[in-house]
């Protein structure tokens, strides 16, 4: 009898395993399209002629456009298919990655990203969804690691390589190269997931208007909505300009940035794996706010770097980028222990959209914020640093208010 238990947890384990390497790979595209913006700022800043505010258009429109149709989508998330749902944003956001490629100046680069952003941040939510729905409570700190450690390996082995065929064609070719990888990844998609149907009753459009009140008045999911909301926002007043700052001010070259995202993306491999071990064994809650708390001290010293050898500046944004992605993981494995199962797709689509018109306001804020002296060098990057920090400890805070609401650890 323990033989076949055995035999059939192996196989559950597996089959588990198998779900969440694809769940991850499909985070890696969807993060490459959207991160690879980023380290192209200088060369978009370039090439187009644009302003800091300009550059941080470029940047929001994709999640402004992801959050507003996030909010459109949570009222039909629950009553898909989960990953007849999740192949359909993946194909449109596959499409909206090639309008990226052959765009030919800032306003037909800018609707591109649009495009891409209203499939993209809805396909974030697909994933997220199927990882709580197929992965049990026990094992999701573990599988959230795998699929948030996207962020990682996008940028050790996604975001390097988009920049070499960048510099060896054109930036055209970056996005060619992850539609490229989409397509692969939608092929596999479609043979390994399984269909999880969240509702089997059809609603009228009434009905999901009523089930969007329902989540959006419920207590603990706002407070849900705030952490993560939170967390983006503080992340994404510094992330966009990290490129332009470390070549305009701090003295890197262009062909040096891929160092940042290959030494920022391999440690944060190894730390996203070990923070989501520890979420199942410590607890969420102690995990997040250890990791949040040690996050403040990279965000100021790298927002107020001044110019400094090659090695110095990796060693700044390396832990940068290792701290403040790992806190994502603890902060969404206490959102998934919030939700009720049936109104996860809802209740993501909506976390998602929060999350991604707060990274959005924030990174037009921070456009916003920062100027350029007549040299070009950057200026305010250090105030954009403070108020993430802030955004930091109110995020703390809101992880504690869930943590005791629901006894979690």
């Amino acid at each position: 009898m323990d033989n076949v238990i055995t035999s059939e947890l192996k196989d559950t384990l597996r089959k588990e395993r198998y779900y969440v390497l694809i769940l991850a790979a499909i985070q890696v595209v969807h993060i490459m399209d959207f991160v690879i913006m980023m380290p192209l700022g200088p060369r978009f800043m370039r090439v187009f002629q644009i302003s800091p505010v300009e550059f941080s258009t470029l940047v929001s429109a994709y999640t402004f456009s992801a959050g507003i149709v996030g909010f459109l989508g949570a009222l039909y998330a629950d009553h898909f298919d989960r990953k007849t749902f999740l192949l359909f944003n993946f194909t449109g956001f596959i499409v909206g990655t090639y309008l990226c490629g052959i765009s030919t100046n800032f306003t037909t680069l800018l609707i591109a990203r649009i495009v891409a952003g209203a499939f993209g941040g809805i396909l974030n939510a697909c994933v997220l969804s199927l990882v709580a729905d197929l992965i049990p409570f026990e094992r999701r700190g573990s599988a959230m690691g795998v699929v948030m450690s996207a962020f990682s390996v996008s940028s050790v082995v996604g975001i390097p390589i988009g920049l070499y065929i960048a510099n060896i064609f054109d930036w055209h070719w970056s996005f060619y190269f992850i539609c490229i990888l989409g397509v692969i990844f939608w092929i596999m998609s479609y043979f390994i997931l399984p269909h999880v149907h969240a509702r089997v009753e059809k609603k009228s459009f009434k009905d999901n208007l009523n089930n969007f009140k329902h989540i959006l008045v419920q207590k603990d999911y706002l407070m849900s909505f705030l952490l993560t909301s939170t967390l983006g926002f503080g992340i994404f007043m510094v992330i966009p300009f990290i490129s332009p700052y470390m070549v305009r001010n701090v003295g890197l070259l262009e062909s040096e940035l891929p160092f940042i995202y290959l030494f920022g993306g391999m440690c944060t491999i190894i730390t996203a794996r070990i923070v989501g071990k520890l979420c199942d064994k410590v607890g969420s809650f102690k995990v997040f706010r250890t990791v949040a708390i040690i996050s403040v001290l990279p965000i100021y010293f790298m927002t107020n770097l001044p110019p400094v050898p090659l090695w110095l500046a990796l060693i700044s944004t390396t832990t940068f980028t290792m701290f403040g992605s790992s806190r994502f993981i603890p902060a969404m494995t206490l959102v998934s222990a919030v939700v009720k199962p049936q109104d996860r797709g809802t209740f993501m689509s909506l976390e998602n959209s929060a999350r991604q018109l707060s990274s959005g306001a924030a990174s037009q804020l921070a456009g916003l914020i920062i100027g350029a002296t007549a040299a070009g060098t950057l200026t305010n990057y250090n105030v954009v640093g403070y108020i993430c920090i802030t955004a930091t400890l109110f995020a703390i805070w809101f992880a504690y208010r869930i943590k005791t609401e629901f006894n979690l650890r």
